[in-house]
Parts: C-alpha cells; structure tokens; sequence
C-alpha cells in the first residue's frame, strides 16, 4: 500500500474578499462567485486528491463556495468540507484562509489556525503588520494509500516587512515540529510523508518571506522547466486600474524531505486567466494550480 504512487493536485487562489466598495474595475462578489466556482469545479473534476486553498474568504463567501461545491451532493453526505477560522475572532469574523478537501478520500486527523504574531494562540497582530494573519494547518491521512500528508495555506501582510518575514520564521517551525511528530490512525503510528504550503505571500522573490521560505522549501514554478509551465507567471494584476506593477506573489512550497521513504515531487505548475471574453476579473489574482506525486 504505502508504495502506492497517489497524485495530489493543489489549488490556491486569493479569491478578494466581497468588499461593499469595489474598486475601479472590479465587479461586487455576486458577479464575481459563479466564475470562480467554475474554476474550481473544472480543475478538481479528474482528481479527487485535490486541496483548494484559498485567501480572503468572508464568512458568507465561504458558505456560498461550500454550497457551490456541494451542490450534486446529498446535504447528509457533502462532497467537500473545509477546515479554517475567521482571523480576527478564531471564529466567522474577518477572512478565513480555508483549506476545502474531499472527505471521502482525506481523513482530517488534526487542524488548527496559527496567528502569525507573536502570540501566535489568540487573534492578534505583531510588529508592522497592518493586519491580522493566519496560517491554516491540516494533517490528512489519505483513505486508500494510508499516507499523512501536512498542509498548510497562508496569506502574508502586504504592509509588513518584519512581519512577513517573522511570519515565515513561524511557519518554518511549526513545520519542523510536525514533521517531528507522528500520528496515531486506527492503532497505527504514522508519520507525515509530504508537507506544502500553500498562499499569498505578498513576498515577490527577492524579498523577505519567499527568501526565508525557500531556505528549505522548494518553489514549485522553479521545480517544472519553463517550457512546460502552463498558463502566466503573474499571479497578482489587480483589476486593470491599480498604479500598481503586476507581480508574482502567490505560491505553492513544497517540502523535499525524503520522509518514510516517500518524497513529494511536483509534476506541473499553471497560473491561470483572470479574466477571459466578458472582461470581468474573477478576481485581483490569478490561480496557481500545482500537481504533485507522492512517491
């Protein structure tokens, strides 16, 4: 079983939260919501093992999406579930940075949601940033192959720069310690065989998150050849009226430790379109899509 080859596909995309004032160019969340649904449903048709990661999320807004998600499935036995809070109470305040999986093919063994301050257990805000933020962390056991993978999705400050790079400092460790752990499953110990981190890192590569980050963390655009990526390398364009240049700031990390003789090695990278015939962005960023094998 274990030297089963399972193929994860990982989805992240900063979605904008429904604000009541757009900004020039961008359309109110009710346009907005069924195009990015469609996305979703389209790229996690053909591989159930996919994670959909996604930053900015007001409570309605997740409820709309989980609905969306669900809406083939009976109501007692939903296709997709979620794990997340709200960063500014722990709770349905502010945005959530969720992770949605299929429960039928991951089990959620633990989860929480880290403050990226200094103190990390309660809602609260730390050295420049200019708001709260969070990192959501998930251990799922696959239901076929039995492995245990860490999951991890984030959205850094865009203010901050200590705070960004404290932030990565933060998630390094709670890497290291979960990857020192192992888990009990139905009587059996296991430890995690593949970690990722998912986000919007408001970090473009030269810059301090994403030089921390990627001390131990491979970056999965560099890890595919140029030639076979698909789609942009922007992943930040804003609505088309921004003073802004457009930058890429959104990733998926992915731990290279060789782990219970299982290594995580991606297999595709693509950034999709934003905005196709109808002219509307179906948000400020675009996804990134990554594929990986767990082998």
């Amino acid at each position: 079983m274990m030297t089963q080859i399972l193929p994860i596909r990982i989805l992240t995309h900063n979605i904008r939260y429904a604000t009541t004032t757009p900004f020039k160019g961008e359309r109110p969340w009710v346009e907005r919501k069924q195009l990015l649904l469609n996305e979703f449903q389209y790229e996690t048709r053909h591989c159930p093992e996919t994670f959909v990661c996604l930053q900015e999320v007001l409570h309605n807004q997740l409820g709309e999406i989980l609905a969306g998600l669900n809406e083939k499935a009976k109501p007692e036995t939903p296709e997709w579930e979620y794990i997340g809070v709200g960063r500014d109470d722990g709770h349905e305040s502010g945005e959530y940075s969720p992770i949605f999986y299929r429960a039928a093919v991951w089990e959620l063994i633990h989860w929480e949601t880290v403050w990226l301050s200094s103190t990390p257990e309660t809602p609260s805000k730390s050295w420049d940033a200019a708001s709260i933020r969070i990192v959501t962390i998930g251990v799922f056991t696959h239901r076929q192959t039995q492995d245990t993978i860490l999951v991890m999705n984030t959205h850094l400050d865009d203010q901050g720069s200590r705070s960004r790079l404290e932030a990565a400092r933060i998630i390094l460790k709670k890497i290291s310690d979960y990857r020192a752990r192992t888990y009990e499953h139905h009587g059996v110990t296991r430890a995690i065989s593949g970690t990722f981190l998912a986000g919007d890192f408001n970090s473009e590569e030269n810059q301090e998150a994403y030089q921390e980050l990627t001390v131990s963390l491979l970056d999965a655009y560099k890890e595919v050849p140029s030639s076979q990526r698909y789609g942009n390398d922007i992943t930040w364009t804003g609505f088309g009226y921004e003073n802004e240049p457009a930058s890429r700031i959104d990733y998926v990390l992915v731990d290279p430790t060789v782990k219970q003789s299982r290594r995580l090695a991606v297999q595709g990278y693509a950034a999709l379109g934003n905005k196709f015939d109808d002219g509307v962005y179906c948000s400020d960023h675009r996804a990134v899509v990554v594929d990986l094998l767990l082998r």
